[in-house]
């Protein structure tokens, strides 16, 4: 085996080919030092705050302060949605609900902002469908959203891990944006397997979950709180309209948090490592009047010697996924 290395720059990108004669060409993508971390602040009221500046936040990963490099004020910079929309059979009265309001979501996204933002659409019920790759072609969203059905049963982990993946090789700010019922039945993976693919790709996920039952006897209590724990680890947030206008709300939120993050970026300094690749993020304003929403934490560098290390120990080694091409026909679907 032979390994071809490129040295980064402080902010470059450091890969590693490794290949042989008998296998075919595997890549090896390298992490570099800089974490970022979107993050949205809010008041005592719920109110967005979106005139900080770097010097009112505080970084601590695994409990060490940090110092920020980077910081943007209502960033700008591209953003990916992937929408994913539960089409298994318990959803299937509110079906037309959802598509109408996503439909209408997708329009005020894509209108507004920086004009490279892209929408992916997923379908979930037993199985995982990427409906639509990244795109701004609308009249194709509309097209699909029109031929939802519901059926069979819920792959809710799956449809969310497959989701970061396709998220994780894409420039920009990432967002998945989920709309179920809350019950996941038939998944391959687990919510530890979602959350771990959400920090993989640093996407944030929002969690619309549709309640026709205001009942807690007839809701899945325990479904609800997984989508609350994915939401509020990955710096979003959980949602609870009832079928109807208040959808249209919902979505107007999320667009707003969206359109009111701040970037933050810093070079670990000062932490040590250890056998545990996930470090502890936590990302606060000097104001304790204050609430921020950003993930809490991020998969890092790990030594299997424990502590220390040398600087090639502190740069982290994960496999690349391939992506599908971009802007596929419409009329193919990604089935997972």
């Amino acid at each position: 085996m032979r390994i071809c290395r490129w040295l980064a720059k402080p902010a470059g990108v450091l890969a590693l080919v490794l290949s042989a004669a008998a296998q075919p060409e595997t890549v090896i993508r390298v992490n570099v030092n800089l974490v970022h971390a979107l993050a949205t602040v809010k008041n005592q009221d719920g109110q967005l705050v979106g005139d900080l500046t770097k010097d009112d936040f505080e970084v601590y990963d695994n409990g060490v302060k940090q110092e920020i490099a980077v910081f943007e004020h209502h960033s700008e910079l591209p953003l990916s949605v992937a929408l994913q929309i539960d089409t298994s059979g318990s959803t299937a009265k509110e079906l037309k609900y959802e598509t109408d309001a996503a439909s209408r979501f997708a329009r005020t996204l894509l209108g507004e902002g920086n004009p490279e933002d892209t929408l992916s659409l997923y379908t979930f019920n037993w199985r995982v469908t990427q409906e639509l790759r990244f795109t701004r072609n609308l009249k194709a969203l509309d097209a699909r959203l029109k031929s939802l059905q519901g059926d069979a049963g819920t792959a809710l982990y799956d449809a969310l891990v497959f989701g970061a993946r396709d998220l994780e090789d894409r420039d920009g700010r990432k967002a998945i944006i989920v709309v179920t019922d809350g019950g996941n039945t038939v998944s391959k993976y687990t919510i530890d397997d979602a959350l771990q693919a959400a920090h993989l790709a640093d996407t944030v996920i929002y969690s619309v979950v549709v309640v026709p039952i205001t009942n807690e006897a007839g809701r899945n209590i325990g479904g609800e709180h997984a989508l609350q724990i994915l939401a509020e680890r990955t710096g979003g947030k959980i949602f609870f309209p009832a079928p109807g206008p208040e959808l249209d709300k919902v979505f107007a939120d999320i667009i707003r948090e969206l359109r009111t993050q701040y970037m933050i970026g810093f070079y670990p300094k000062n932490v040590p490592l250890s056998k545990e690749r996930f470090h502890r993020l936590v990302i606060r304003t000097r104001r304790p009047d204050l609430q921020v929403s950003a993930r809490n934490g991020y998969y890092g560098a790990v030594r299997s010697g424990g502590e220390g290390g040398s600087p090639e120990d502190r740069i982290s080694v994960t496999p690349d996924r391939m992506p599908p091409p971009d802007n596929p026909p419409p009329a193919k679907k990604k089935r997972y």
